[in-house]
């Protein structure tokens, strides 16, 4: 199989596990003059997605071309995350515990907890 097209078909089927949680989410350009985002999916604000459909979980790697990519839009750069999977196995997100921790507190302050 081509790994370019299996992972056009994850960022596709990311895309629409988003739509279905209900965000407007659509696969990029790839490329940032094309799209003005580098995330390989967009449609959550504050979040950089970058998708791996790969056996050889790189994730050390994956999150630096994340945080790398994420870090480009500006000074307050969006929250990377990776969105990833092996074959016939469940679809795991990854992200910096710094990052986790700054999205959980402020769901617990938007709770009023």
């Amino acid at each position: 199989m081509n790994s370019r097209d299996k992972g056009k078909r994850f960022e596709l089927l990311i895309s629409h596990k988003l739509q279905d949680y209900g965000f407007p989410a659509r696969r990029t350009a790839q490329y940032c003059g094309n799209s003005g985002d580098a995330s390989d999916v967009v449609g959550l604000p504050g979040i950089h997605i970058e998708c791996k459909a790969q056996e050889q979980m790189r994730l050390y790697e994956w999150m630096e071309q994340a945080v790398r990519d994420a870090s480009a839009a500006g000074p307050v750069f969006p929250l990377p995350i990776v969105i990833h999977k092996r074959n016939k196995m469940d679809i795991l997100v990854t992200m910096r515990l710094d990052d986790w921790m700054t999205l959980y507190k402020s769901s617990i302050v938007s709770k009023g907890e």
